[in-house]
């Protein structure tokens, strides 16, 4: 059983959004922190954005790249994860999985290792 289940990924123009969503199964309430990593062929995984369970401590991480464009939001309630893509560019073509890691430090963002992942979701942005 995939502990992380993500969805919402397609193929679009560049400029246009998307919305991933990552069904959780509890990992979002008892998890130091979860996030979305991307992978694209030929390159390392990158860290895109990440949210710490203490928010009111640490501020949400977004690498360089998805800065200004990407937003990572949660609904406890739901226990889903999303991740909000606007004004999508052709490097954002990746697959995108959703990650969660127990303790810190948050290897969502390091790579350090995480403690769950789902299969991913391709995201694809055509020029």
């Amino acid at each position: 059983q995939v502990p992380l289940v993500e969805s919402g990924g397609g193929s679009v123009q560049a400029g246009d959004s998307l919305r991933l969503s990552c069904a959780t199964s509890g990992y979002l309430a008892s998890s130091y922190c979860m996030g979305w990593f991307r992978q694209a062929p030929g390159k390392q995984r990158e860290a895109v954005a990440a949210i710490y369970t203490e928010s009111s401590v640490f501020a949400p991480y977004y690498s360089d790249s998805v800065k200004g464009r990407f937003t990572i939001s949660r609904d406890s309630a739901k226990e889903i994860l999303y991740l909000q893509m606007t004004n999508l560019k052709p490097d954002d073509t990746a697959v995108y999985y959703c990650a969660a890691d127990g303790s810190p430090p948050c290897g969502v963002v390091d790579g350090s290792g995480v403690d769950a992942w789902g299969q991913g979701t391709q995201v694809t942005v055509a020029s």
